[in-house]
């Protein structure tokens, strides 16, 4: 059950870090709310699964969620730019988090 806690704090990350972009600096207050909201419920999230995983694989594969799922949705929704490059670093990213998974599961 942690993991699957982890996984979705790691998505409500991608939330926040989308909704603080959208807040223009705090600028405009529902996507500001929605910042507050769902940073609230990630490190909820995460902190209660920390109870029975490893910080180390916990925190990287909450922060590799967050890195990867925000980077997608900033090209898609942001029209950030995208090269191969930054395909390659997102790839390398995920398999940094499998890795840390597989290594977590040996220990935890």
């Amino acid at each position: 059950m942690a993991w699957v806690v982890l996984v979705l704090s790691g998505l409500l990350e991608t939330g926040w870090a989308l909704s603080l972009k959208a807040s223009d600096g705090f600028s405009r207050l529902w996507p500001s709310v929605g910042f507050v909201v769902l940073a609230v419920l990630s490190f909820a999230g995460l902190s209660w699964a920390l109870r029975t995983l490893p910080v180390g694989v916990a925190y990287g594969v909450w922060v590799g969620i967050g890195a990867v799922g925000t980077a997608v949705l900033g090209i898609l929704i942001f029209g950030e730019s995208v090269s191969v490059l930054k395909i390659v670093s997102l790839v390398l990213i995920v398999a940094g988090v499998v890795g840390l998974n597989l290594s977590g599961a040996q220990h935890a």
